[in-house]
């Protein structure tokens, strides 16, 4: 399967008009599972055309298996059809007056394949994507799911070296969602075909993809694996935008010295963070305790959200709001108070210009980001015997 190169690529419609992809370079290696991520109108789904050759690229160059498709300062773009690529669009475009079979080998045809093996490699696809069994039927009488495995099989069956899928599961629902998911990682490592799949669904990146490249405006903001992108993000955008419940944003440039606010004991307790602009901190990682310490919040809850097998429970200091999550269920009570101690290697610290910074304090030890995420994603570790990070009991 082919590398794909994405080199300085640049879009823009129309003069004097923002770009809709600004300067992107990536590198997808053979056989990668790769999720575009982002808000919508990032430049997600430009790439995804621009790399099938439906959109020109307005500078930069994409290059697919170490030949060059499109490249405004050589003068050369190779056509869709001449590069072995298949695309599953959002809406499926399936053909409505042709039966499953028909619609799976509708390439072939189009290439003109033998009867006798293009029968042999419609059975074989369908039979991997399991819709054999509904290969006399028509598109409009299948399921959401079954609707997209036609696609996907359609694509398959023509052997693209790369699978580029454009937000194919948001037309689902939850359910189908789920199956989808875990069908295409089966997909994945039944064909080894490189995929680049598009989505604006953090939940679908996390679990799909081997490497998600985060996209805002235009602009790449950070490419890592999940774990990186959740562990250690760049930017104030890739942390806000990665995460659910969403992250918690703690303004340190707000702090006013009078300790009535989240802020105010963040640097009492870490004065080397003062050259911070924002600071913020998961909700799984707030440890939530009866036992009052010296560097715990004295917090009141305002609100036990349950979002099925796990709870989010609202906490207020002051002015200051954080929300915290948990998989156990909480035996507080709203309007009761509670000690929450924030893990300094738990902490995220960004800059005025929303770039992370890296706090590395000799006096304290543990501001020092560790390097090895544990298996939870997480980056703290907690010291064993502390009081705060022993489990509280739970009432039945």
């Amino acid at each position: 399967m082919p590398t794909i190169e994405l080199k300085n690529l640049t879009k823009t419609y129309g003069k004097n008009t923002t770009p809709a992809v600004n300067d992107v370079t990536i590198t997808i290696a053979d056989g990668e599972f790769m999720c575009l991520l982002g808000p919508s109108g990032c430049g997600k789904t430009t790439i995804l055309r621009m790399i099938a050759g439906i959109e020109h690229a307005s500078s930069g160059e994409i290059v697919l298996g170490g030949s060059v498709v499109d490249s405004v300062n050589k003068s050369h773009f190779t056509p869709p059809e001449q590069r072995q690529i298949g695309l599953v669009f959002q809406n499926y475009a399936l053909w409505p007056h042709m039966t499953v079979e028909r619609n799976v080998d509708f390439g072939l045809r189009i290439q003109k394949i033998p009867a006798e093996e293009r029968h042999a490699r419609c059975q074989d696809v369908m039979e991997k994507l399991r819709i054999a069994e509904y290969a006399n039927r028509y598109p409009s009488q299948l399921s959401g799911g079954q609707q997209q495995r036609v696609a996907l099989a359609r694509m398959l069956a023509v052997n693209p070296g790369i699978l580029l899928l454009d937000e194919p599961l948001s037309n689902l629902d939850a359910t189908l969602r789920l199956e989808m998911r875990a069908e295409l990682r089966r997909i994945h490592e039944t064909f080894g075909t490189t995929i680049v799949f598009v989505s604006h669904d953090q939940w679908e990146a996390m679990t799909l993809a081997n490497t998600i490249a985060v996209m805002n405006k235009g602009t790449l903001q950070q490419i890592g694996t999940p774990d990186e992108i959740y562990a250690t993000p760049q930017n104030r955008f890739v942390a806000e935008f990665i995460g659910n419940p969403k992250i918690n944003m703690i303004e340190l440039s707000k702090a006013t010295n009078s300790l009535d606010k989240v802020a105010d004991h963040i640097l009492a307790r870490l004065p080397e963070c003062a050259h911070a602009d924002t600071c913020c901190i998961r909700p799984e990682e707030i440890v939530l305790s009866d036992v009052p310490h010296s560097h715990t919040l004295p917090m009141t809850i305002e609100n036990i959200m349950p979002t099925g097998g796990s709870w989010v429970i609202e906490l207020s200091y002051g002015s200051s709001r954080l929300f915290h999550s948990t998989q156990q269920r909480p035996y507080w009570r709203v309007q009761e108070q509670v000690n929450a101690f924030l893990p300094a290697q738990a902490l995220h610290f960004f800059d005025q210009h929303h770039q992370r910074l890296i706090i590395d304090t000799p006096q304290d030890e543990s501001l020092k980001r560790l390097k090895q995420p544990n298996q939870f994603g997480s980056n703290h570790t907690f010291e064993p015997n502390h009081p705060l990070t022993q489990p509280v009991n739970h009432r039945v």
